[in-house]
C-alpha cells in the first residue's frame, strides 16, 4: 500500500523517541521531556471536579466556551497592554493544535516561514504538513542563542510568508529583547511579513527578566497571531487547553478549520482553565519559578564544572542547552551512551533543527531537584570515563 508521501518524510520527533527508551529503564534519570513534574494548583482541580459534577461533559463550541474566550481575552490585554476581545481569541487542544491551525490558514504550497534554529521540533514537522517550506535562521550561542534583526534580513525572499518567534525558547531558553523586538517588526512591516509569537513560557522566567510581545509594538497586533497555553503557566499538561490570540479574521479561519481536525477542546478542560486564568497566576509566579530558579541555577553550576561540557544560563522556560563539543562526541552518540551506561535521558541537540545540534544537548529540568542532583553525579561520572 502506498502512503502518503508528504507524511513519510517528517521526521519523527527525537524527544519522544527518547521518552520511549527512557521508560523502559527502571532507574532512569530523564531530563527528556518538558512536562512539569507540579501539579496544578487546588483551585484549578477543584474547578475540574467542580465541572464533572454539573455534568459539564458536552461539546463545547469551535472556538471555545464564550466565558474562556473572554477570560482570556482580559488575561491576555492586563499582560500584554494591549486590548483583545472574545473575537479575537480561540480555544484549542493546546498550544500544539494552535501552531497548527495557525500555519494551516497562513500558508499556500510553497511559501517560506523562518524559524529561529534550534527550535521546538514541531515547528519544521507542522510547516511540512501544511506544505509550507521551514527556513532555519541559525542563532548563536555568543549571542545567547538569540536571533538577530541581520540574520532575518539574509533569508527573506519573495516567498517569505511568515516568521516564528518563541521566547522564552524551547530548547534554549533564550528571551528576545525589547530591542529586537522592534527591529524585527520593522522587517514584518517593511515586507508584510505575520509573526507567529509563541508565548507558552511566558511566566517563566528568572532575575527580574522582562518578557516583552511583538504584538505591543505599533502596528504589530494586526499581523501577530500569539500563541499560549495553560500547560506550561499552570501545570495543565494534560488538560490540553491551549489559545490563539489575533485578528478577528484569522482567528475565525483557524475556528473554521477545527470542525474538521479536533471539534471542540476538552470541555471539563475548559472550566479548569476558566479558573486558572482567574486565580492560578500567583500559584506559577510564587511557587513554581522560584523553584525552576533552584533547579536552573544548581545544574547550571553543576554542568560548567564538568569534563568536556558547558553551558550558558538560560534566561527563561525551564530547559538547558548544554555543549558537549569538548566531550569530543556528536550530541546523538552522546545522548545514546549516557542513556545505555548511566541511565540518564538528554535530548540531542540535532532534532532542533540547528547545524549546530551535534554539538548540544537539550535539558529539560522540569524533575525535582534531588533527580537533578542524581542525573548530575551520573553525567559527571560518564564524562570522567571519557578519553
Amino acid at each position: 500500500m502506498n502512503y502518503s508521501e508528504s507524511v513519510e518524510v517528517i521526521p519523527a520527533s527525537s524527544i519522544r523517541d527518547m521518552m520511549v527508551r527512557a521508560s523502559k529503564i527502571d532507574d532512569i534519570i530523564s531530563f527528556s521531556v518538558g512536562d512539569p513534574d507540579f501539579a496544578p494548583a487546588d483551585c484549578v482541580i477543584e474547578a475540574a471536579k467542580a465541572a464533572l459534577n454539573r455534568k459539564e461533559t458536552h461539546y463545547a463550541p469551535g472556538a471555545g466556551l464564550n466565558e474562556l474566550r473572554d477570560r482570556y481575552a482580559v488575561y491576555l490585554s492586563e499582560q500584554e497592554g494591549v486590548e483583545y476581545k472574545r473575537e479575537n481569541v480561540i480555544v484549542t487542544v493546546g498550544g500544539m493544535s494552535c501552531l497548527f491551525l495557525t500555519l494551516r490558514a497562513i500558508i499556500n504550497p510553497g511559501d517560506e516561514i523562518l524559524i529561529p534554529a534550534p527550535y521546538f521540533t514541531n515547528y519544521n514537522q507542522m510547516i511540512k504538513m501544511c506544505y509550507g517550506v521551514p527556513i532555519n535562521v541559525e542563532v548563536f550561542e555568543k549571542n545567547n542563542f538569540v536571533i538577530t534583526s541581520d540574520a532575518i534580513r539574509k533569508y527573506i525572499t519573495p516567498k517569505t510568508k511568515a516568521i516564528i518567534l518563541n521566547s522564552p525558547c524551547n530548547p534554549t531558553g533564550a528571551v528576545i529583547s525589547q530591542e529586537t523586538l522592534k527591529e524585527i517588526a520593522e522587517i514584518a512591516i517593511q515586507n508584510d511579513l505575520f509573526i507567529i509569537s509563541d508565548e507558552v513560557y511566558r511566566h517563566l522566567v528568572f532575575d527580574s527578566i522582562s518578557v516583552p510581545s511583538i504584538a505591543q509594538l505599533p502596528n504589530m497586533k494586526e499581523r501577530t497571531l500569539i500563541v499560549d497555553s495553560c500547560s506550561k503557566t499552570f501545570a495543565m499538561t494534560g488538560f490540553r487547553i491551549g489559545f490563539g490570540a489575533g485578528p478577528e479574521h484569522f482567528i475565525s479561519l483557524m475556528t473554521k478549520l477545527t470542525e474538521g481536525i479536533h471539534s471542540s477542546s476538552p470541555t471539563i478542560g475548559q472550566y479548569a482553565a476558566i479558573e486558572a486564568l482567574q486565580n492560578a497566576l500567583p500559584y506559577c509566579k510564587n511557587v513554581m519559578v522560584p523553584e525552576y530558579k533552584k533547579r536552573r541555577d544548581y545544574l547550571f553550576e553543576r554542568l560548567n564544572k564538568m569534563k568536556g561540557i558547558s553551558c550558558i544560563k538560560p534566561n527563561g522556560a525551564f530547559y538547558i542547552f548544554v555543549n558537549i563539543s569538548g566531550t569530543g562526541m556528536k550530541a546523538r552518540e552522546f545522548a545514546n551512551e549516557l542513556l545505555e551506561k548511566a541511565h540518564v535521558a538528554v535530548v540531542p541537540g540535532e532534532n532542533f533543527g540547528s547545524d549546530l545540534g551535534f554539538e548540544y544537548v537539550r535539558m529539560a529540568y522540569a524533575i525535582s531537584l534531588d533527580k537533578i542532583a542524581e542525573g548530575c553525579d551520573r553525567i559527571e561520572r560518564f564524562c570522567n570515563t571519557l578519553t
